[in-house]
């Protein structure tokens, strides 16, 4: 009897395991942080062996968890893999061994790289065949760096004798025994090197950049055929049945199966996808235009958006000014006044995104008076994260003309005067499910439906029934009143 779905959750600091049951629950996850590399100053590398081993461990966890509650391997139907996106490696076709370190999505070492790009006006080009700016986030210029910084590589790489993966392909590469070299449409989109219209590996982009196809993996449906695990390394074979970029499998967990449903995760940025359905959308806002899943062979776009600074903002408030000593305590704060008394937070750390860019924008606090105390600043910052978001939901309405649910999900999405407060700021409802691991479950959810664990959407959708709703309770003059000041504070941070 088929009882669970493994879900591998890899992430910029750690690697987790959770066994989910035929109704969506969690029933046992484990977690393994592996080092951070910081050669220089932007720079972030993760050795790929320390992912793959930290990944297993968590696995082997889960395993262990079964055996001692009378159950065993044979009780998991398929395994559903999820990722940190963008984040480069090339490794020895043969030997399995990695010609570099894995090259994080948050490195900004190719700044100068993409900034000849854009000099030689192809923003337009990359823009209209893989629905991204040209920027270091995404693997394309990383896979230039390795060529043009480590020896012998593009030359072993033109022989065949290497090839490239986002976290996913490396993961699936290594637990298949060497056999599977794919990746999923999600993982596909956010290379810089996948042209989201014709589905296919750009070939102008490609030779561009000096890149030979041969290297690429197949790319497949995110619920569907990735193998199976080999026998040598997890001990069994369970079936590979599920794949996609975190962001977008939070967007299936959290069921977004409709055009104009929106999805926040509160992290230490923010991070909003908008399902737009079969319709490829090219922002008019700045907006990413991605693949949110490829199922059955068919498409569904999605648009993206990124808050830089959202939970990050809890953190600083008490670790650098040290106002509070645990971020539980911010709601009942901000909550101790009657309003934000006039105080705005703009937390441009390092600059403010969508609709703004403006990477020059600093953080601002403004309004401050006499009578301004450290209850005004948490809510301030609080309101913050909930004005960002508005600003990108805001941008894909306008995109659009769609707005559907807004569900959320991540560790902020926990403090309900801020859900409150963007239910109020946005003036419509959020949802915020019961279990709101939305990664973990989109890749659970995208394994279980190709392996039958569930049927249909419309069965994950009753499986995924509970939730609290907030709703909104502001009136139209207060919202467009702290709307205006928030506006007006952004002016003063913003540089150009």
């Amino acid at each position: 009897m088929k009882k669970y779905i493994l879900s591998l959750d890899q992430g910029t600091t750690s690697s987790r395991a959770v066994l989910f049951d035929k109704d969506g629950n969690k029933v046992f996850a484990a977690q393994y942080e592996f080092p951070q590399i910081f050669p220089k100053a932007g720079w972030v590398e993760h050795d790929p062996k320390d992912i793959l081993d930290s990944q297993l461990h968590a696995v082997r966890d889960c395993f262990a968890y079964l055996s001692d509650n009378g159950g065993d391997i044979s009780e998991i139907a398929a395994i559903g893999v999820t990722n940190q996106r963008e984040t480069t490696m090339l490794w020895d076709k043969n030997t399995g061994e990695p010609v570099y370190n894995a090259i994080v999505w948050q490195c900004r070492r190719t700044a100068d790289t993409c900034g000849r790009l854009k000099e030689q006006g192809l923003d337009k080009f990359f823009r209209s065949k893989t629905g991204l700016l040209i920027d270091p986030y995404f693997s394309a210029t990383k896979i230039k760096w390795i060529f043009d910084n480590v020896e012998g590589v593009r030359e072993r790489a033109q022989k065949g004798e290497l090839v490239f993966g986002t976290v996913d392909t490396w993961l699936i590469w290594n637990l298949t025994g060497r056999k599977v070299h794919a990746t999923d449409y999600t993982n596909a989109s956010r290379t810089m090197l996948f042209n989201i219209h014709s589905l296919e590996w750009d070939k102008e982009i490609l030779g561009l950049l000096g890149i030979p196809e041969n290297i690429l993996p197949e790319v497949r449906n995110s619920s569907g055929d990735f193998g199976v695990t080999d026998p040598a390394v997890l001990g069994a074979e369970i079936p590979i049945c599920g794949c996609a970029g975190d962001q977008q499998a939070a967007l299936f967990g959290q069921c977004c199966y409709l055009r104009g449903d929106v999805k926040n995760t509160y992290g230490t940025g923010g991070f909003l996808l908008m399902n737009t359905g079969d319709e490829c959308v090219e922002s008019k806002n700045g907006l990413l235009t991605t693949i949110a899943w490829g199922i059955d062979g068919k498409v569904t776009y999605a648009l993206e958006g990124s808050v830089f600074v959202s939970g990050a903002v809890v953190k600083w408030l008490r670790d650098e000014l040290c106002i509070i000593s645990t971020a539980e305590e911010t709601a009942w704060l901000a909550s101790s006044v009657p309003d934000n008394g006039g105080v705005y937070f703009v937390p441009a750390f390092v600059g403010l995104g969508t609709p703004y860019w403006d990477s020059a924008a600093r953080g601002t606090i403004c309004g401050l008076t006499r009578g301004s105390g450290r209850a005004h600043i948490v809510r301030a910052a609080l309101e913050a994260i909930a004005y960002q978001t508005a600003d990108v939901i805001n941008a894909m309405e306008d995109d659009t003309s769609a707005l559907g649910i807004i569900k959320v999900d991540g560790g902020a999405s926990q403090n309900d005067f801020l859900m409150q407060f963007q239910a109020d700021i946005l003036g419509r409802s959020i949802i915020r499910p019961r279990n709101v691991e939305s990664t973990a479950t989109g890749a659970a959810f995208l394994a279980g439906l190709h392996c039958g664990m569930w049927e249909s959407r419309e069965e994950l959708n009753r499986v995924s029934q509970k939730f609290r709703e907030f709703m909104p309770a502001m009136s139209a003059d207060e919202r467009e009143s702290l709307t205006a000041g928030w506006k007006k504070a952004v002016e003063r941070s913003l540089v150009k």
